[in-house]
């Protein structure tokens, strides 16, 4: 029984047939006492009745009619005077009936008594109803009642509860079949597609549009697989995208190293070559080197070591680090930081990131333009932000600023050394801290990265 549809199944069968016997026995007692008790209350009433009619007119041409009339029935009169003598009976008083009749009575209502009604251990049941002439009593009225003839409404009772519990059995195996095929058919095609998954195809068709459990788990396995695509996909683009960024600097560096090479260059040829190939080596060592943080992110290897620092020394630290590059393009740092403000911070990672949006701000500034960085309190959060007046990004771009390896201006950001990576690097060290990045930029007035990390002073 390895198949769900047939564990789910037998286990339903299984709950519904206790619980259906438990209740058919309970109404399959009930109906035999409700019976048994309606042929009591009726032989009794037939008692009464001929009772009725002997103390209207109480003669042995009564009597005999009496007798005559129960001889057509499947039940048996006898009646008797006050010691128990027989005066008339319907049918021949065996010994059974013979004990009944000789059980002492006390107190027997004018509505008469059951005097037996043990029909599975007895041959009869039995009913008596006293006869008064007068106010005086002058015998008593016995009705016998076979119990075979209670037996016979038993197993009637018996034959349709069996008839209607096979037809329930029935109807309940088809209906547990139905419904464990509604349940486990998209079960099968759930565990086809992630089979197809496992291979490697993409374009998994799930209904997804089910409202319950299963309706869920179509979509997750759906969103799965178009998660999936778009993994492969970026990892394609990637792999692309890392084997143009090697292969251009290498490309620049062993050409330019042949050239170098060469008796007929002159000096001055030469070191500007040899000027070109140290600016593509490192751009290749700053691109393995992110890659290799991205690499430690995605393993959970990057590790963040926070302690309490001192903001303004980061932020103008960070200044003096870059200071050379700025005066060369002719470009302004300005630092504006509340003075004592404290951080819970990686100092060495934080400089990074800074170094990073520095970086980024520089390479789409102009000569004589001003770049901010600021630091402040807002709350219980530590917010710093670059800002430049710069180009700007284009809106259309703003989605995939964080994805590995873009760049808005690809012919741009080649000139001046761009790998991509910067921003990538950026939210995850911000997230490491359990901050957040957000961009605002206006296209030819500049942009605005603002970082928000959590004030945990210790």
């Amino acid at each position: 029984m390895n198949k769900l549809s047939l564990k789910l199944g037998f286990f339903i069968f299984i709950f519904i047939l206790v619980v259906n016997g438990l209740l058919f026995f309970i109404l399959y007692t009930n109906a035999v006492d409700s019976r048994v008790e309606e042929v009591m209350q009726n032989l009794l009433a037939r008692g009464n009745s001929h009772r009725d009619v002997l103390e209207k007119q109480f003669n042995e041409q009564t009597l005999h009619h009496v007798a005559l009339m129960e001889s057509e029935a499947d039940t048996t009169v006898v009646i008797t005077n006050k010691e128990k003598e027989i005066m008339e009976q319907s049918e021949f008083v065996d010994d059974h009936m013979d004990a009944f009749i000789h059980q002492s009575l006390t107190s027997v209502h004018h509505a008469g008594k059951i005097i037996d009604d043990e029909w599975k251990d007895s041959a009869y049941v039995a009913t008596v109803s006293p006869l008064y002439i007068d106010e005086e009593e002058k015998g008593y009225v016995y009705m016998f009642a076979d119990t075979n003839l209670i037996q016979r409404v038993v197993n009637q009772l018996a034959r349709q509860f069996l008839f209607v519990g096979v037809i329930a059995l029935l109807l309940i195996l088809v209906a547990i079949v139905f419904f464990s095929y509604l349940i486990t058919r998209p079960l099968i095609h759930m565990k086809q597609a992630t089979e197809e998954l496992m291979k490697g195809k993409g374009n998994v068709y799930l209904n997804d549009r089910r409202k319950d459990e299963l309706g869920q788990l179509a979509s997750s396995i759906v969103s799965l697989s178009k998660e999936l695509d778009r993994l492969k996909e970026e990892r394609k683009d990637f792999l692309a995208s890392i084997s143009h960024e090697l292969r251009t600097p290498l490309t620049y560096i062993k050409g330019y190293a042949a050239i170098a090479r060469r008796d007929s260059i002159t000096e001055e040829n030469r070191q500007h070559y040899l000027g070109v190939i140290m600016e593509e080596t490192d751009h290749v060592t700053t691109l393995v080197k992110q890659l290799f943080d991205l690499a430690k992110m995605d393993q959970n290897e990057f590790d963040i070591h926070k302690e309490n620092v001192l903001l303004c020394d980061v932020l103008h630290h960070v200044k003096n680090k870059v200071n050379p590059i700025m005066a060369e393009r002719g470009l302004h740092l300005h630092v504006c930081c509340e003075e004592g403000l404290v951080g819970y911070v990686d100092k060495h990672r934080l400089q990074q990131v800074l170094g990073n949006l520095i970086d980024n701000s520089v390479k789409h500034s102009h000569y004589g333009d001003s770049i901010f960085l600021r630091a402040m309190k807002r709350k219980r959060m530590l917010e710093i932000s670059v800002a430049d007046e710069g180009d700007g990004i284009p809106e259309e771009d703003m989605p995939f600023l964080f994805e590995r390896l873009y760049r808005v201006d690809k012919s741009r950001s080649r000139a001046f050394g761009g790998t991509g990576l910067g921003l990538s690097i950026v939210k995850e060290i911000v997230e490491k801290h359990g901050g957040q990045v957000t961009v605002v930029s206006e296209l030819n007035e500049g942009t605005t990265v603002t970082i928000v990390i959590p004030m945990e002073v210790l």
